[in-house]
């Protein structure tokens, strides 16, 4: 699969610095926050991503915005009263729970000219920005595909109807959703997966992906299911799994030519093979997150090399190098 170039992708959505506490008793401090992550991931495999998202002006949001401009991120900020926050605690299998210190707001900014617009996680929830990423998705759904993953981080949430109402409203207004099977538990207890994902779909989007970690993933769309085994790998830790495993995903939908608004009827139709392929993409970056610490995404060459190895009959080419 060779690289594409095109689409202006616009991430929008919280920055910060993840303080790690790991289950040997050590801890590290490095920039992180999920939609910031889908963004990196998106600038390692080749794309210039913009991200809207709220810094303060001290030495952790000097460190998020040089990590992310060293991977050809646009960091487009506003002002904070200092740097959010969160702290994960691993456990001996690695994966994580969180706390956060996080203030969010945007205010009235613009992502005017987007082709592709992706929010979520807590900056799509948390009040008072929440509000302001709702109205951007509106003001660009005409020109530019939404992505959408909601991330659930409970911890964060005091209202769950309220978190509920607002994660039905963004799948209503998005084009594909990325959700795991921890966020359809919390918003849908007891519910089968493939049946919620469904619902989804029926919504609105034209694709409503589920990751299930060991399990892999699967894709509903308005012809069916598909699905992909979990790359087998060791895993070091989960943090940024998930959001590497979305800013592939959309670096796929742009190398298939199905993004922007003109591309909603191509989308919707989307083969099972292409949309099949581009999901094991999307797998084998995740896979390579998790087998080293912290939210570390490939480059596109180092998916090159995974995929060659498990598909040599499509291997992905790489693009332009990224650090």
């Amino acid at each position: 699969m060779s690289y594409v170039a095109g689409a202006r992708v616009v991430v929008v959505g919280e920055a910060l610095v993840d303080i790690v506490h790991r289950a040997d008793g050590s801890v590290d401090a490095a920039p992180g926050g999920s939609p910031a992550n889908v963004a990196l991931t998106l600038g390692r495999l080749g794309r210039t991503p913009h991200l809207v998202t709220r810094l303060g002006d001290d030495s952790h949001g000097r460190s998020v915005r040089d990590w992310l401009e060293r991977s050809s991120v646009t960091v487009d900020a506003t002002h904070a009263p200092r740097t959010a926050t969160a702290t994960a605690h691993l456990d001996a299998a690695g994966a994580a729970t969180y706390e956060f210190d996080i203030d969010w707001a945007l205010g009235g900014v613009s992502v005017a000219g987007a082709d592709v617009l992706h929010v979520g996680s807590v900056a799509a929830l948390l009040g008072p920005g929440a509000d302001d990423v709702s109205r951007l998705v509106d003001a660009v759904r005409r020109s530019a595909t939404i992505t959408y993953d909601p991330n659930i981080r409970p911890s964060l949430l005091q209202d769950p109807a309220d978190a509920r109402a607002r994660v039905a409203s963004l799948v209503r207004r998005a084009d594909v959703v990325k959700a795991s099977d921890e966020d359809l538990r919390w918003l849908h207890p007891n519910a089968d997966l493939v049946e919620v994902a469904t619902r989804w779909q029926r919504l609105g989007p034209a694709v409503v992906v589920v990751t299930t970690g060991a399990d892999g993933a699967l894709a509903v769309t308005a012809t069916g299911v598909v699905g992909i085994p979990a790359v087998t790998t060791a895993v070091v830790d989960t943090v940024g799994a998930g959001d590497t495993f979305m800013g592939a995903l959309i670096d796929g939908l742009i190398h298939a030519e199905l993004t922007g608004a003109s591309q909603r009827n191509a989308l919707r139709a989307v083969s099972p093979s292409d949309l099949e392929a581009i999901l094991r993409m999307s797998a084998a970056a995740a896979a390579i997150t998790v087998s080293r610490p912290g939210a570390d995404p490939p480059s596109r060459a180092e998916v090159a090399t995974q995929l060659s190895a498990r598909l040599p009959r499509a291997p992905l080419s790489p693009g332009p190098a990224k650090s």
